[in-house]
């Protein structure tokens, strides 16, 4: 799965859209998720100290994977890499993580567009985990933690090819906009909660008490 990469990856880009001060962590958005195939998970938001796990997870992606991810052949990440990824403000740069037991399963992340209400998200999911449904629920959640903090829409780029990654963004009941060129698709949809993301929501979950129609997100 793979999305926008400019501020995601590269550590020497800041933003600069909310005037909010960092977060602590925040333990509230932690919970248990479900996947499709009956699989019980823990997701949470990411911390400095999962440096590592985020290192051993890159090192099992396949080469595919990680194109998609990345556009490009990524098979490390540098140090300077780790530490932006894992090292947010849960404010204009959050990350979830999501875990079996101890093990790094998925990550998935939104970056504000400096001095906008726009944030480019993006997910990465083990090749084992892949088709389990992990990918829309991350993003339903990243969107929940994004709208408290005056995020109004996700803008997102994929390779055209890549029908895993579009068919989350068009599962999610969130209205699209969409635009190709060169074989990579732009994508840019709002983040509030509507009746029928409620429903694909609801659809989805079963471990943990989903949002309201226009619930705000704010816990």
């Amino acid at each position: 799965m793979t999305d926008a990469v400019n501020r995601l990856t590269h550590p020497d880009t800041t933003s600069e859209g909310s005037p909010s001060m960092a977060k602590p962590y925040p333990a509230q958005l932690e919970c248990d998720i479900m996947t499709v195939t009956g699989v019980k998970l823990h997701m949470r938001p990411i911390r400095p100290d999962d440096a590592q796990s985020l290192v051993n997870f890159h090192l099992q992606l396949s080469s595919g994977s990680i194109y998609r991810r990345y556009f490009a052949v990524h098979p490390e990440l540098s140090a300077k890499e780790v530490e932006h990824l894992t090292t947010v403000d849960y404010v204009d740069r959050f990350a979830y993580i999501i875990e079996d037991g101890e093990e790094l399963v998925a990550v998935g992340r939104y970056d504000r567009i400096p001095k906008t209400t726009d944030a480019e998200v993006a997910f990465l999911v083990t090749d084992h985990y892949q088709h389990h449904g992990i990918g829309i629920l991350l993003l339903w959640h990243l969107a929940r933690a994004a709208r408290p903090n005056g995020i109004t829409h996700f803008v997102a780029e994929t390779q055209a090819d890549n029908r895993g990654m579009l068919g989350v963004f068009r599962d999610s009941g969130y209205p699209l906009t969409t635009s190709i060129e060169d074989e990579i698709v732009s994508l840019r949809f709002p983040i509030q909660s509507t009746e029928q993301s409620h429903a694909h929501f609801l659809r989805r979950t079963t471990l943990f008490e989903p949002e309201e129609p226009g619930d705000e997100g704010s816990s």
